[in-house]
């Protein structure tokens, strides 16, 4: 194995846009980064999964390439919910925050993405970093998905910490929002 091979497989990530491959070749000429990852492609080292997106094999990560297609995006809604037990409902779709509204498929994976606006989008309060990839906590995601859907039925609201939903809220900027919060929070205090 040469060396730019043996560099792909020293990174933890399990998808490699342009930029990463890049950075991991130290590669700054446009020109020989392609014909680095058209070579790549070609044996087989790369393969490519959509436009400007690869895996090293099929063993990735699909929360990793769901914040891969577009940057900034960070899992939110559904997923996060489900994974935190406030929506028990199983979805095989990966729902996303980002700049586009948009559902694809790639590979064996739909995947749902829902536009906020830059404000949100931009501010990281409430968002983890994990495994190459950014998701909601509980209270986030929760946020997201009332701000959006004024009227979203939740199976189990004890999850939610209502103090950092407090402190989230303001990165909205959204009266009507904070009045949903209060609304949410007094049919759980029932």
């Amino acid at each position: 194995m040469n060396s730019l091979s043996a560099q792909l497989y020293r990174s933890t990530k399990t998808i490699l846009a342009n930029k990463d491959l890049a950075l991991i070749w130290g590669e700054t000429r446009p020109n020989n980064l392609k014909s680095k990852i058209a070579y790549y492609t070609k044996k087989k080292v790369l393969n490519p999964l959509t436009r400007g997106i690869f895996t090293k094999n099929k063993d990735y990560n699909p929360k990793e390439l769901a914040t891969s297609i577009y940057i900034p995006s960070y899992i939110s809604f559904e997923t996060a919910l489900r994974e935190a037990g406030v929506i028990f409902q199983h979805y095989d779709t990966i729902f996303v925050a980002s700049k586009w509204p948009k559902t694809m498929r790639i590979d064996k994976y739909t995947f749902t993405f829902r536009k906020l606006k830059d404000a949100v989008l931009f501010n990281s309060t409430g968002i983890e970093n994990k495994d190459n990839y950014s998701i909601a906590t509980a209270e986030r995601a929760f946020l997201d998905m009332i701000y959006l859907f004024p009227n979203y039925y939740f199976d189990s609201l004890k999850p939610i910490d209502w103090k950092k939903c407090d402190k989230i809220v303001k990165i909205y900027g959204n009266k009507q929002l904070v009045k949903r919060l209060n609304k949410y929070r007094k049919s759980y205090a029932k």
